[in-house]
């Protein structure tokens, strides 16, 4: 009788294991539209955008030969975007 009054035990269902995406490679001609942009948005030519040579899915920004940042390529939900990230170390703000 016991047996008959315990709450039964609910197995919660397990979502699909798929594969991660992997991320679309940064093309040339994204490359040089990215140049273009940053040129005109910070009004300076020496700035240029660079292919990385181990990875595909981000670009590297340089200033001159300085290396600035990574552009990082983001596409969701259908939509392209582009995220720029650039670390500015302590160090560099002592001038």
């Amino acid at each position: 009788m016991w047996s008959r009054l315990r709450p039964r035990r609910i197995r919660a269902r397990r979502a699909p294991i798929t594969e991660p995406e992997r991320p679309l490679p940064v093309k040339p001609d994204e490359i040089a539209k990215l140049t273009k942009f940053l040129r005109a948005k910070f009004e300076l030519p020496s700035i240029s955008v660079k292919k990385r040579p181990q990875k595909n899915d981000s670009a590297e920004v340089y200033i001159g030969e300085e290396f600035v940042g990574v552009i990082f390529r983001d596409e969701e939900d259908g939509e392209l975007s582009y995220n720029f990230s650039m670390a500015i170390l302590e160090f560099d703000l002592e001038e």
